[in-house]
């Protein structure tokens, strides 16, 4: 048992160890800091734009204010009318489900630009990497003074045959008793 434990072990720390778990590790806690900046830019700079824009539409209207009452609570505010208490309300927020949809493209948007961005700029260090290496290859050639061609040696003898060489070795077995 203990020897199952030690290999479980041996086998977490390997896992745990790879790079991949590293990059994975580091690429989803830039991707929350990046989630906070997008909620930010949709939330507080598109969001009032898009508010603006439904409300001369809706006549007062934003995104914000967009919900479905399954049940409508009302109170009395400190001038005597009548408002919607949204606390003790039961409603669809249809405006947060439209900013979620928003933020959604938006991420998705600027993650295709940035691994557009990083294939296209890989290739291009690719290309220049071949370009130079083909340049280096051809400096190196035009620089290597031309040698002549080595005379060519003439092929090696076949190798003996067994039976060739058990009878050298016989003829010189004879040759000794002798």
């Amino acid at each position: 048992m203990a020897k199952e434990k030690k290999g479980f072990f041996k086998e977490f720390k390997e896992f745990i160890t790879r790079g991949n778990v590293f990059d994975m590790a580091v690429g989803i806690i830039i991707g929350g800091a990046f989630t906070a900046i997008v909620t930010a830019l949709t939330n507080q700079i598109l969001m009032p734009f898009i508010n603006w824009i439904l409300f001369l539409i809706t006549g007062g209207k934003g995104l914000s204010n967009v919900y479905t009452y399954l049940y409508q609570a009302t109170m009395t505010d400190e001038a005597g009318a009548t408002v919607i208490d949204l606390a003790n309300s039961i409603y669809i927020d249809w405006g947060a489900f439209l900013t979620a949809i928003i933020n959604f493209i938006l991420i998705a948007l600027v993650l295709f630009l940035i691994v557009r961005t990083v294939n296209h700029v890989r290739e291009r260090a690719e290309e220049l990497k071949a370009k130079q290496a083909a340049e280096e290859a051809a400096a190196a050639a035009e620089e290597a003074p031309a040698e002549p061609a080595e005379p060519e040696t003439p092929p090696a003898p076949p190798a003996p045959t067994a039976e060739e060489l058990l009878t050298e070795i016989r003829d010189l077995l004879k040759t000794k008793k002798e």
